[in-house]
């Protein structure tokens, strides 16, 4: 029978240092929840409070709805699956997976019930095999065997495929997400990788630095991100997170400045929009997903839609898409624990700062922009980004296009931002349009 898993307030400790910081978190009976962040993020940590094999410095672990924070890890009727297999490596595959069950009941034959796991895991062919006769797909499968062979009320994955090649990755998924729900277990699923966070997980998790940052269904981890780092974190190609500064004015319309560009929001504003007018002249993070632009002259924007202008720095075709990777003059933001700020450096006269013919270029995109757009004053330079902080020639916007748009390298596109899947982030990374689900207080 499958048991809740409650964290309430769980904290790990190492001496002075937190490896994970008051996580309070739910898991409901039969239900699948995956932990996802970067490594070092305090995941398996997590994990292995949960098994009983690290302690629990502060807050209480429940399982079932009872205190387990003190109860022994066998005591706990948890299966756990590592990353490294940890096969007996003198054992068949028959007498791995039936080893928890002679430990449990060294007087019973159990080769039914381990036929009955191999032939749901279809390794069936392998039970006379030792681990050092087997691929590495085969003996994560033996290690699941293992895992599921005693019908545990919790099953514990860390990392299992992490080690496997991808084509083999998508498989063992699939059959991974086939066998929970079949046995209807509760699970809880450890990756770095969020394209399995996606696809298995009844309720995707995400860490960061120990401390958890949202626990939501899949579509809506990736359509309400609660902060910019579950933002840049979910999703491929991973979201364009830009420097930007709210621009709203009493006598005009509300607009984004993105450096050489602005975003004009409709009028009237939505709800939504009409919320960053207390973030006036501040710096700010604007968030487009690469689905959220689409190449197209300001005469085709539909309803809420924004134009702005770039120039194609590099195309990825794809077969069924196309990634096309421009320079609009903006500045990209950075997310710490995704990618490192990189200080700025003398080049050298091999590499100017900025090649000029993307200035001119940019120059002559901007203006055929700010000739078709509402945007106030007679520049679109903004006040908050100094020029030497804008980004350099590698890209800045990258948009998801199909195999019809034919551009090349060098070329001006004009692009139709949809306003209505546009995310902006205050300066400490808390999604603040849309808007937040609990809004925040206002500080005088």
């Amino acid at each position: 029978m499958s048991r809740a898993i409650e964290l309430r307030e769980v904290s790990k400790r190492y001496g002075d240092t937190y490896a994970v910081r008051r996580v309070s978190l739910t898991v409901e009976p039969g239900e699948f929840l995956v932990l996802l962040g970067p490594s070092g993020c305090g995941k398996s940590t997590v994990l292995r409070m949960i098994a009983g094999l690290e302690d629990i410095t502060e807050g209480e672990l429940l399982l079932g709805g009872e205190p387990a924070s003190d109860v022994l890890p066998r005591e706990r009727d948890i299966a756990m699956v590592f990353q490294s297999f940890a096969l007996y490596p003198s054992m068949t595959t028959r007498e791995n997976i039936a080893f928890p069950l002679r430990l449990r009941d060294p007087s019973t034959d159990h080769d039914d019930e381990v036929r009955t796991t191999a032939r749901m895991l279809a390794i069936e062919d392998l039970l006379e095999r030792l681990p050092a006769q087997m691929s590495g797909g085969e003996r994560q499968r033996v290690a699941m065997g293992r895992a599921i062979s005693r019908r545990p009320s919790v099953f514990l994955l860390d990392e299992p495929l992490s080690s496997l090649d991808a084509k083999l990755r998508g498989h063992l998924r699939a059959e991974i997400a086939r066998i929970v729900a079949e046995l209807g277990v509760t699970t809880v699923y450890v990756t770095h990788d969020q394209a399995e966070a996606m696809s298995l997980g009844d309720r995707v998790a995400v860490m960061r630095d120990g401390v958890l940052q949202q626990a939501s269904p899949p579509r809506e981890l990736y359509a309400r991100p609660a902060n910019v780092f579950v933002a840049a974190f979910v999703g491929t190609p991973r979201i364009n997170l830009l420097e930007g500064v709210v621009h709203a004015p009493l006598d005009g319309p509300m607009a984004l400045d993105l450096g050489r560009q602005r975003l004009c929001l409709p009028q009237p504003l939505t709800t939504d929009h009409q919320l960053l007018r207390i973030q006036q002249g501040r710096p700010v993070i604007v968030g487009l997903r690469p689905e959220a632009v689409r190449i197209g002259p300001p005469s085709q924007a539909r309803p809420g839609e924004a134009a702005i202008g770039g120039i194609v720095e590099h195309v990825e075709y794809l077969g069924h898409e196309v990634l096309v990777h421009l320079n609009t003059g903006s500045r990209r933001a950075v997310v710490p624990d995704l990618e490192s700020s990189r200080p700025a450096v003398d080049a050298g006269p091999a590499r100017p700062a900025r090649r000029p013919w993307i200035d001119r270029a940019l120059h002559r995109v901007n203006s055929v922009v700010v000739s078709r757009s509402s945007a106030p004053g007679p520049a679109q330079q903004p006040a908050a980004v100094p020029p030497e902080r804008r980004t350099t020639a590698a890209g800045d916007l990258v948009l998801r296009s199909g195999p019809e748009h034919r551009v090349r390298v060098g070329g001006h596109v004009p692009l139709l931002v949809d306003l209505e899947r546009l995310y902006v982030f205050d300066h400490t990374g808390l999604r603040i349009c849309p808007a937040p689900d609990r809004m925040p207080a206002l500080h005088t």
